[in-house]
């Protein structure tokens, strides 16, 4: 069957030919110049300035998983944007946080988003946890060259596991080597801080409310450190990105609930700045 070019309303042969199950196969096959690790960067010369997503931070609780960013974007020693959205659904238990190149970052989540849709319309069922985290890694791992050329994108992928009853977190590096973590993980400039806040305060027992109220306290002790991140604005409004996912899928907190967390971590600051302090033994 040959394709169609003029405007009758019927797909060309490519649409109705069988083939894999991943888009990205069907991509690299059909129109491999759209796939962003293909692309050529002309040479430049002197650093360029393009706008970075920094501070993305997950923990497992009991009963799911928190994914949350914060919303800071810069270009060097600009703020580019101060209200970025940085963590994404992947699907219905699924969420992924960005950082690095935000513009290669966020077509990277939406390249993603359509495999996994892509593959449970074509196989008639949705990919394993495991096996979404992996389908990542092959994208991460095919935008290497742009990322040896500084365009680089490391995202943290997390998710409710259905088939195991669990929250789960999964860490990239810039080849797509992953790694699963394990009760928390961060990712971006502010990354080392807003995990030395993670490990002083994370307990597996701690519930949703308790575990988003340990994030917000992450991001806010990465921003305090590290220019790059963005604490609670409270004059702005701008709080960070908390999405959750349990048995019952993904979820959003709302900006009310999240503000509402910010401002108790705030007000707690002013008598504390240094943040909660967890005993020695």
């Amino acid at each position: 069957m040959e394709a169609n070019s003029r405007s009758t309303g019927r797909l060309p042969a490519a649409f109705l030919t069988p083939g894999s199950s991943s888009f990205l196969d069907f991509l690299g096959d059909h129109a491999p110049g759209l796939l962003p690790g293909n692309r050529t960067v002309p040479p430049i010369k002197g650093a360029v300035e393009l706008p970075h997503g920094t501070t993305i931070v997950s923990a497992v609780f009991d009963g799911g998983v928190i994914l949350a960013g914060d919303r800071r974007a810069t270009m060097g020693n600009v703020i580019a944007q101060r209200d970025m959205e940085k963590v994404f659904p992947a699907d219905e238990y699924s969420a992924v946080g960005i950082a690095g190149t935000a513009g290669l970052a966020v077509e990277m989540v939406k390249l993603f988003q359509l495999e996994l849709e892509h593959y449970e319309k074509i196989e008639g069922a949705t990919l394993s946890l495991e096996g979404k985290a992996n389908r990542l890694s092959t994208m991460i791992r095919g935008n290497l060259s742009m990322a040896l050329q500084g365009l680089a994108v490391v995202p943290i992928f997390a998710g409710y596991d259905t088939d195991r009853g669990r929250g789960r977190i999964f860490s990239y590096d810039v080849t797509g080597g992953r790694s699963e973590e394990l009760g928390f993980a961060a990712t971006g400039s502010g990354s080392v801080y807003a995990r030395g806040t993670l490990k002083k305060l994370y307990r597996s027992d701690l519930t949703e409310r308790q575990m988003a109220t340990a994030v917000v306290q992450a991001i806010y002790d990465a921003a305090d450190e590290d220019s790059a991140t963005g604490g609670p604005d409270l004059t702005r409004r701008i709080f960070p990105i908390i999405t959750v996912m349990t048995d019952e899928g993904f979820r959003l907190l709302p900006d009310s609930e999240v503000g509402a967390i910010a401002r108790e971590v705030v007000d707690a600051r002013q008598e504390r700045p240094d943040g909660p302090q967890a005993p020695v033994l």
